[in-house]
């Protein structure tokens, strides 16, 4: 062992004061060789790790607890099917501490859900997985001992297979027609992974440009976005105080009725520059607009 620690935590360590005939070392200091997870051993509960078989939902928080996750699992015998034992896993959900009871079932080979969650419907077909369908035991041995049903299969099986033989052709003409030239395929393949390269080096490039982070990465050019950013309509750009008699000052050191003709735009020359601005941005929108249906030329 590479370290002290490392061999007293695999019993490799053996004191100064063992003494080989009162026993193992185990029972000289007092523990079980599984330590922490037999301290429930009297009680017939063993910690082990389980892995959940198939996808299932937590009740406590509706959370997806997905296949393949492992739990340090109590494990004990609740029962027997024949000479079968009948295991029982309790484990707590990782995200809000709700008990999860498994049991194994040993008659339909598969594990129920008893407490704490319930099973993900996940409906999947033999033609679905791209799998053979395999016949159910009980109604191949009815078809055994019937002739007529086992004639019926015969038949199925045979058009199924010229089914299948079909399919197998096609697959391998496919296949050949597209290795036929191997070096020709993976030159064209190689010259358009050159061009979309260059494409995203070329926004690489125009991001660094646009000083934006790396986490950013620009999509292409499309013209569905140029159309519609011809139909963004922007503001004056000009500051607020710096907008003559509209601006802040101006509104300040006029009066409450000048205040009013101005907004309403009837007798003063702001309200006819807000009026031409106005149509100037309907003019830019019915612009755009024709340019999205394309009644002009782009």
């Amino acid at each position: 062992m590479s370290t002290l620690a490392a061999a007293r935590a695999d019993n490799f360590y053996y004191p100064p004061t063992f003494d080989p005939k009162k026993g193992g070392l185990n029972k000289q200091q007092g523990q079980h060789p599984l330590r922490e997870r037999a301290k429930k051993l009297d009680e017939g509960i063993l910690v082990i790790r389980f892995e959940m078989p198939f996808n299932v939902w937590c009740q406590g928080c509706q959370h997806l607890i997905g296949k393949g996750v492992r739990f340090n699992a109590e494990k004990k015998q609740i029962g027997n099917y024949h000479s079968t034992k009948i295991w029982s896993f309790s484990m707590r959900s990782p995200c809000c501490q709700t008990r999860i009871e498994v049991h194994t079932d040993p008659k339909n080979c598969e594990y129920q859900i008893v407490a704490g969650a319930r099973r993900k419907a996940e409906a999947y077909t033999a033609e679905d997985a791209g799998v053979m369908e395999l016949d159910d035991p009980a109604e191949a041995a009815a078809a055994a001992r019937d002739p007529f049903t086992k004639l019926e299969r015969g038949d199925a099986d045979k058009r199924k297979a010229a089914e299948a033989a079909r399919e197998l052709s096609m697959l391998v003409a496919d296949s050949r027609v597209k290795h036929r030239d191997d070096y020709a395929i993976n030159k064209e393949l190689r010259r358009r992974n050159r061009g979309l390269r260059k494409e995203e080096a070329g926004r690489d490039e125009q991001r660094r440009r646009l000083n934006l982070p790396d986490s950013i990465q620009l999509a292409p050019h499309s013209e569905q976005d140029r159309q519609a950013a011809a139909l963004v309509v922007f503001g004056d750009p000009a500051r607020f105080d710096e907008r003559g008699p509209n601006g802040r000052l101006g509104l300040q050191s006029a009066g409450v009725a000048k205040r009013k003709s101005s907004s309403l735009g009837l007798d003063s020359k702001s309200g006819s520059r807000h009026a031409i601005s106005q149509a100037g941005k309907l003019s830019r929108i019915r612009l755009g607009a024709k340019l999205v249906l394309g009644d002009v030329p782009v």
